[in-house]
């Protein structure tokens, strides 16, 4: 498998004009292949498989493993109103429009939001980078990312009634530390990262951290990359440490989190969650809803994706899930999700895999991106 993921990796990225990439795979029992093609940007130093990169929304099922284990403990419920634990999630609206003289049209939205909503992207709130509306209503009431004013958005549907990728997990992240009187990377330290041996991943964005990150790029319209200096996390004016996409880390430390769910909830002797937990989590609990069709309203930033058009994905508390098998390779059950930069994760129990895919540039979703997921996945369950 290692050699197949080198070559495959190798004629992608190269056919991609992409830098290159990190990926790594494991089972139940363990590592099965670790690869590193290319460098850290073009021209620059030779990526390795203990490089680090932002790992942007592949943060929020961190997130929603932190929340589980607090609804285990009692500390969070799934189906109460977020509102009463959280004010600023209290007496929704839900924007509707805008009116001849462009202010802002809204109304309370029929019912509250919950922590279940949160984890499943049907809370209804949105992100401006994916929603004309919102950027449109952005500008009538400006805030500074990384602001907790920043996540003071309308909803663009009613809770529990349309899948809509958003801000949802960084409230879910609010709700850990409320609950639990901590800082959210306080919590994942000592409940995730330091139980799981994850030494290389938290929101610390410090000189250390910079030395061994593969920089940020955005392709250009002649299709180079050219350096794009920007923090997910907001920065060092942060006021929040971001729930859904704050994270950096490494593809061996990611790996070790997506193997401890594939084992249903511990791995090496550290229990995380309880099996019956996982199992829940790893459900479709949206119900006909599709998930996994993303709008884009900043091209340059991510593009529109639908992910698995010939199925209908669900998703559970916290990834998406294919029913049906996927064209690469994965089967019908497999849980996966993404984060912008184009980083990729899946853990398929039925084939016993967890994968992990590395890369650091913009657009979110671009052919070349994914034609390098695809041909690592095909690799990965390949003869």
């Amino acid at each position: 498998m290692q050699d197949r993921i080198t070559t495959a990796l190798e004629a992608s990225l190269a056919a991609g004009g992409i830098p290159g990439a990190v990926a790594l795979v494991g089972n139940r029992s363990g590592t099965i292949a670790e690869v590193a093609v290319g460098t850290r940007g073009p021209g620059g130093p030779a990526l390795t498989t203990d490089s680090l990169f932002q790992i942007a929304s592949m943060t929020k099922a961190v997130t929603s493993v932190a929340v589980m284990q607090l609804v285990e403990q009692g500390r969070l419920a799934l189906d109460e109103d977020i509102g009463t634990l959280l004010p600023g999630l209290a007496d929704p609206l839900v924007l509707t429009g805008f009116g001849a003289d462009g202010s802002a049209i809204t109304r309370s939205a029929a019912g509250p939001v919950t922590l279940r909503q949160l984890l499943t992207h049907t809370s209804g709130l949105g992100y401006e980078f994916m929603s004309a509306e919102l950027s449109q209503w952005r500008t009538l009431n400006p805030a500074a990312q990384g602001s907790r004013a920043s996540l003071l958005l309308p909803l663009l549907a009613d809770p529990g009634t349309a899948w809509i990728y958003g801000i949802s997990t960084d409230w879910a992240g609010l709700a850990v530390e409320a609950a639990s009187g901590m800082p959210l990377g306080d919590w994942f330290a000592r409940h995730i990262f330091g139980p799981l041996g994850m030494t290389d991943t938290g929101f610390g964005f410090d000189e250390a951290v910079k030395a061994r990150l593969a920089p940020l790029h955005v392709r250009t319209p002649d299709g180079g990359l050219v350096p794009m200096p920007v923090h997910f996390g907001g920065g060092d004016a942060a006021e929040f440490q971001s729930g859904g996409g704050g994270l950096t880390g490494s593809a061996h430390d990611y790996l070790r989190f997506v193997r401890m769910l594939l084992n249903g909830g511990s791995l090496d002797g550290a229990r995380i969650l309880k099996a019956q937990t996982v199992a829940d989590m790893t459900r479709n609990h949206i119900g006909p809803l599709r998930a996994g069709v993303m709008e884009t309203n900043v091209p340059g930033f991510a593009g529109r994706i639908e992910w698995f058009p010939e199925m209908t994905p669900g998703w559970g508390l916290g990834f998406m899930i294919n029913p049906d098998p996927g064209p690469d390779g994965r089967a019908p059950g497999a849980q996966a999700w993404a984060g912008i930069a184009n980083s990729y994760y899946w853990f398929d129990p039925a084939s016993d895999i967890a994968a992990v895919l590395m890369m650091q540039h913009l657009p979110f979703g671009e052919a070349p991106a994914m034609a390098v997921l695809s041909a690592f996945e095909a690799a990965v369950y390949g003869p």
